[in-house]
């Protein structure tokens, strides 16, 4: 048994790209590292200091089924696979990035989603947009800023692209009927690293947007797609980073002084004692997403088998995704998961006070859960009790995973707190190492 240590929290992760000569060759080399920013983070823009940690952890875990209730239309709509990418709430990711954009370089602030593809940002003119706190990028400012004529091959990587004046454009709709329409463009896009050198990435295909609306929220700048899709910003990296990335997600807890990072090229490598390394799977009917293959959790020394799926892959059967917050599982799974919890816990069951969970305890000093392990192909991952279960209230907490009867399981972001997880695209593989990234 692990002693349950309170307060438990959540984490976030990921976001970047490359695509051009002494930009590329330095990533690749030598890597790099950004901080990258939750959306409760005193440094974001959403950050409220009005509420409370436990308030914060409520509403992620609130977005987080909202989140999945998006991942289910995806599984029930009989769509093409390229439009089911898309099928996302257009504000329910957990991170944010910055990056500044054109020459000279203008700061925007994106929320970063791995469920997403497109990398695009509000652009003037704008008369038919949702209203934003900050600036909005103005192209003609930029002297690096390109748009794509109907014939180019970038054009031809969108679905939903159509022709105007012989200028490529796009339209993006996001499962809660939010869209974005503009320009298919390039531009320069800049990252500040950790080491205080900016670092830039020429030619950067982007999306400009003039129509955007929907429950976009005012202060953010459009959004980061860091999908497995051609035009997210991990692909468009490719091999100028060795197609390796790597993230650490500290847990909302130790936010005010801290924050996660992400790494990129030699950065990235995940190496040394500890390290559990699986296939990184994709489907060509849900290409935007980053799959993995769970064979079954233990809890205990109880092992509990984990089915099969309609990801499309043939054997993958779970999404690796940053903006869930919760773990999300099939209905049976999640019942047999709940009994082996019950059955283990040394504790006094308890009411979650939102009524958004179901497995529930109070927060007593002498509580204490049972060690989890997911079993994935190759990699048995051990996770703490800040990977399984999340404090909902001064007196309650409960289990970080819920259930779902789409067929579609989420591996989130709590699951991955104090990690140090490494995408190798190249290689196809994945690779976990327990590590305090408070410290990294």
């Amino acid at each position: 048994m692990a002693a349950f240590q309170s307060p438990l929290s959540l984490a976030l992760a990921i976001a970047l790209l490359c695509v051009s000569s002494f930009g590329c060759i330095y990533a690749s080399k030598v890597g790099f590292t950004v901080d990258l920013i939750h959306r409760d983070s005193p440094l974001s823009p959403f950050y409220n200091s009005e509420e409370t940690d436990l308030q914060r952890i409520n509403n992620a875990l609130r977005r987080s089924i909202s989140r999945v209730h998006h991942f289910d239309s995806i599984a029930a709509a009989s769509v093409s696979p390229k439009a089911a990418e898309s099928d996302v709430t257009s504000n329910g990711g957990e991170y944010l990035m910055s990056l500044s954009l054109g020459t000279p370089p203008f700061k925007i602030m994106g929320i970063a989603d791995t469920g997403s593809d497109l990398i695009w940002t509000q652009c003037k003119p704008c008369e038919r947009c949702y209203k934003q706190v900050d600036p909005l990028f103005d192209p003609k400012s930029s002297k690096t800023y390109r748009d794509f004529s109907c014939d180019a091959r970038q054009c031809s990587l969108l679905d939903q692209s159509t022709c105007s004046g012989n200028i490529c454009q796009y339209r993006y709709s996001y499962g809660d009927r939010s869209y974005t329409m503009g320009n298919v463009a390039s531009d320069t896009i800049t990252l500040d690293s950790t080491t205080g050198s900016p670092v830039s990435f020429p030619k950067t295909v982007i999306g400009c947007g003039h129509e955007n609306d929907g429950t976009f929220s005012d202060k953010g700048s459009g959004i980061v797609g860091l999908g497995a899709g051609p035009l997210s910003l991990i692909s468009q990296m490719g091999s100028s980073v060795g197609g390796k990335f790597s993230y650490c997600l500290v847990p909302l807890s130790s936010r005010a002084g801290n924050s996660s990072k992400l790494n990129f090229g030699g950065n990235a490598v995940v190496s040394g004692p500890g390290v559990q390394s699986t296939p990184l799977l994709s489907s060509e009917t849900m290409s935007t997403f980053y799959i993995l293959t769970l064979e079954a959790m233990s809890v205990g020394n109880e092992r509990i088998k984990f089915g099969d799926s309609s990801l499309g892959t043939g054997e993958g059967n779970i999404i690796i995704d940053s903006g869930t917050t919760l773990t999300i599982v099939p209905d049976d799974f999640f019942s047999n998961l709940s009994t082996a919890v019950g059955n283990q816990v040394e504790g006094r069951r308890a009411e979650d006070p939102s009524g958004l969970l179901s497995v529930c305890y109070s927060a007593t000093s002498d509580l204490k859960v049972p060690a989890i392990t997911a079993h994935f192909t190759g990699a048995d991952v051990k996770l703490e009790p800040i990977n399984t279960f999340v404090q909902v209230s001064d007196d309650v907490v409960c289990l970080a995973f819920a259930s779902t009867t789409s067929g579609i399981s989420i591996y989130g972001n709590v699951a991955q707190m104090n990690f140090l997880v490494e995408y190798n695209i190249q290689g196809k593989s994945l690779s976990f190492k327990p590590t305090d990234c408070t410290t990294k």
